[in-house]
Order: C-alpha cells, then structure tokens, then sequence
C-alpha cells in the first residue's frame, strides 16, 4: 500500500491481491553480494485495481555488461499487462525480462531501468542474470537527520524477522490512543492484521454483505509515553491511530472495508484518526505520512539505522491550526474542515475527496485546466519523465481537446484528452497512468503539474522548485497550505507528489528501529 504509494482513488474494498503494491514507494530487492550488478524493483504508482513498476538495473560490478535477464514470480492470480523498454516472455507464474537490442550494455557504474503494468501481487524471487537480485539502490530522501539518542528508536533492540516500531504521544490530549498494523504479507499476497509482538494473521470470515472484522486494536501510548510495536517483515500496510474511540473495519467476501470517512454512512466518520503508511521487506523499510485523501493528526515519520535517525513529515508548531484556518478562509474549500459534534476538527479533506461528499464544486480546477492546455497549441511542452534518463523526452502540442505527444523520432506516443477537475483531483479517468508503455510516466508528470499549476507556465515538466508551485489561480490551497506547514516542506498532498521528491517518506536499507511521533495539536 505506502503508496506510494500513491494511489489514486481508491475503493473502499481493497483486495488482497491489490492492495500488495505499497502506497509509499516500495523496492523489492534480495541481501547485496559483493561487486556484482544489481537490480531493484520500485511501484510508481498504485491505482487499487493495478500499479505500474519500474526495475532499474544497477552495474554495480567491476566489468562493463553487455546483456542482462531479469525473471521473477507472480502471485497467483497477478498479471503484467503491458510493458516497455524490455522484452518478456512468461512460463507459468515465471516472468522473464530481457534487453532490447539498444539497451543490453551497461558500463560499470551506468544504469537501465524498464517498466511495466500489473495487477493483484507484487512480484516475488527476483533474479538478474541467473544470481539473486541483491543491493539496494542509492535513494535521496529528503529528510531531517537527527543525533542518535536515548529518546530515539533505536534503543529498542531488534528481533529477527521484525523490526521494532515506537508510537510516541506528544499530542497533548487525553483520549486513549488505538494503534492497528494492516497489510499484505508480501510472500503470499494474503490480506491481514499484526499483533503488538508482530505476529501476522490473514483475515477470514468475510461475506458479500461486509461484516464487522475482529476487535485487532493494539493498546497505544498515553499523552507523554510510548508504545513499541513489532513489524513483520515483507508486510506493506498502513499504520491506522485513533483517538477516544477504537475504528470500525469490515470484512467483505474478498477484502477489507477501510475507513472511508468522506463517505455517507461510514462508521467513523466522528472519529479522529489518521494514518501512516509502509512497506518493510529484504530492502529495507518505507515508511511515508500521507495527506493524499485528508489531512488529520499531525506526526512525524522516522527510521533509525543504529547510527543515525531520518525523520520527515513534521508539522510547524501551530501549523495544523494554519492549515485549518487557511482552509476556512477559502469560500472553495471552506466546507472540506469537518467538525466533529464537540466542534473539534477531525480533519481536512483532500479537494477529491471533499468534491466527491458534495463539499466542494466539482469543476474547481476547469479553467485553469483549459487554460494550461491551450497554451500548447502555440508552443511545445517537453515531458522528461525519468532523472535517469534525461534523453528520454516527449513533445506534446495541443489539437482540440487533444494534448499528444511525439517521441524524438517524430512518432507520436501518447494523446490525452483534456482532463476534468475530477481527472486531476484523482490522477485518473484523462490521466489514467499508464495504460501503455509511455502514457503511465507522462500522465503522472502532468498529473503534478495540474495539481502544482505549473503546467502551462513551465514549458518543460517536471521542473521549477516548490517557489513555483501552486501559484497559478485557481490554486490547489489544500496542497500549497499543508506543504507550507511543514518543516521540511515534504508531505503527500496528492497521489503523485513523488514527482520532483515532494513527498513525506524515509527510507533505509538496513533499518535497527523506526518510530511514529504524534505531535501537539
């Protein structure tokens, strides 16, 4: 899940099989072996009924290669639909990846990434030319480095096969906490929950008409104390906290019902709750704060190696209230600030979410999108999707409605048509990512343009800095505020706010400890 991990929008059944991507960017990787090439496995991006991955092969080895062959597993009931930069061939569950005739040499130190789209599991048992797949790739997180000491997680000593997590109060309020750990056991794509110790347990007993999910709350910290949780490994979930009241899950035939509070008639709607979201396998934990369907209980994410602690996500002081009252202040999204019946705020919908529960006027974003579209008719827009690959470029000019998109060779790749708020609210419909081996990187890139209003007057994509975004009109301000109260200026705004690493995620390859802080609010 973690999506990254990002999603886009979700239903409120997510299949076990589905849900095995992580909504926080996930890599999967086996242990490193000395001098050799590498590859890693990355989810871009996760859609609920599919996700899009990307594998980059690092010749980490000490002679240049001149071929290589990626193969995996799939789940059963996984599929890859679609796939670029690679040629695959399948036996079985076996996927077998090799290169293309212009990209099988790679120099020591050079790198190649392919792609592709799947659904249901993730794959499994990574190979590059017949050895296992090992390393993990140097990943730039964007985050605060802290001292290690004694209040920091890695004093909490870790057991094989789990890794030490510790919820820390420091919200000032009274309220019992509730802590639940949900996942996909990313070894059998099954669904389920984690005890406090890190057992894990599938979930049964679902039927067509949901039914309630067993009481699985873990006891949470005190205002001023601390609860150390265990993560099993090869689990990507999310890391749900509530306050005063334990949540409501839902078991149905072939998932679980999540909380859906911009939703009609969902259970916790008047609970204030909010939650973190991770993937913890062979290459390490990813762990992510997310604001991409509402903006709630201020906390900063972390992950300690033993001698250093990342952390991100952390929430000015008094900023929860300037996003709140930001938000108030706008006559667009005012009615996306939900009270609950004390007139405490429970949260902040995301302008999505809140369009879609009525709150908010559903074409917001339509002449700004009209706009951004029709300055293409007169010049060029360059799309430059992957950093790794600078000379990797699309050109789009706009015909009508239409935006295409031609390679260097003067092919045409891509065409979309012009989006609605809705589209651009949700990264989808328009600017549905991927549906074809280039539509998926250049649909997430003006999927963060829109969203940062930057497309239209900034005539390659992605670029410009985070003094660029959000200063057309009309403005995303749910997304422009949240950023501008954080310390860092991270957070995950929106599904695809990876783009440019805008997003509110650590990282580590080799974590001893990892810790989620609820801050003052």
């Amino acid at each position: 899940m973690p999506r990254k991990r990002k999603p886009r929008k979700r239903s409120l059944i997510l299949a076990a099989a589905a849900t095995a991507a992580a909504l926080a960017t996930a890599w999967i990787a086996l242990p490193a072996s000395a001098a050799a090439p590498t590859a890693s496995l990355r989810t871009v991006s996760d859609w609920g009924s599919g996700w899009q991955d990307e594998v980059t092969i690092s010749n980490t080895g000490a002679s240049a290669m001149t071929s290589w062959r990626v193969e995996f597993d799939l789940p059963a009931g996984s599929s890859i639909d679609s796939f670029w930069e690679t040629e695959m061939t399948a036996s079985g569950s076996r996927r077998t990846f090799t290169n293309r005739a212009w990209n099988g040499a790679i120099p020591v130190g050079g790198t190649v990434t392919f792609g592709f789209v799947g659904s249901g599991g993730q794959p499994v048992n990574c190979m590059l030319n017949g050895a296992p797949c090992g390393g993990t790739p140097a990943v730039t997180v964007p985050a605060t480095t802290v001292p290690v000491t004694s209040s920091n997680p890695t004093n909490q000593e870790k057991v094989e096969g789990r890794l030490p997590l510790t919820v820390t109060n420091d919200s000032g309020r009274s309220e019992n906490v509730y802590l639940y750990v949900l996942g996909t056991d990313l070894t059998t794509g099954k669904l389920g929950y984690a005890d406090k110790s890190g057992t894990f347990t599938a979930w049964t007993g679902g039927a067509a008409v949901p039914v309630p999910a067993p009481d699985v709350a873990i006891p949470g910290p005190g205002d001023n104390g601390s609860t150390t949780i265990q993560i099993p490994e090869n689990l990507s979930g999310r890391i749900y906290f509530s306050f005063g009241r334990k949540l409501d899950f839902r078991l149905s035939g072939d998932g679980l019902v999540q909380p859906a509070p911009w939703a009609g008639g969902d259970p916790n709607r008047d609970i204030l709750f909010d939650w973190s979201e991770f993937t913890l396998n062979d290459s390490g934990l990813w762990l992510n704060s997310s604001q991409v369907d509402m903006f709630a209980v201020p906390h900063v994410v972390s992950v300690s190696n033993g001698s250093r602690t990342i952390a991100t996500g952390e929430v000015k002081p008094g900023g929860r209230q300037r996003v709140i009252d930001a938000i108030a202040a706008d006559p667009a999204f005012a009615r996306s600030v939900v009270k609950g019946s004390g007139g405490t705020v429970l949260r902040v919908l995301a302008p999505g979410k809140a369009a879609d529960a009525g709150l908010m006027n559903p074409s917001y974003l339509d002449s700004y999108i009209t706009s951004a579209w029709s300055a293409y008719r007169d010049r060029t827009l360059t799309v430059t999707p992957f950093t790794d690959q600078p000379a990797v470029k699309y050109l789009g000019r706009t015909s009508g409605d239409v935006l295409s998109f031609t390679d260097t060779a003067g092919r045409t790749v891509a065409s979309f048509t012009k989006p609605s708020t809705a589209n651009v609210w949700g990264c989808d419909g328009a600017l549905a990512a991927p549906n074809d081996a280039v539509v998926g990187p250049i649909a997430r890139t003006l999927c963060a343009a829109l969203q940062r209003t930057t497309l239209g007057r900034l005539d390659t994509q992605p670029s410009g800095t985070a003094t660029d975004f959000y200063q057309g009109e009309p403005a995303n301000v749910y997304a422009r505020e949240i950023h501008a109260n954080m310390v860092d200026g991270k957070a995950y705004a929106f599904a695809f706010d990876d783009v440019q690493n805008q997003e509110s995620l650590v990282h580590d390859g080799d974590p001893r400890a990892a810790g989620i802080t609820l801050t003052a609010f």
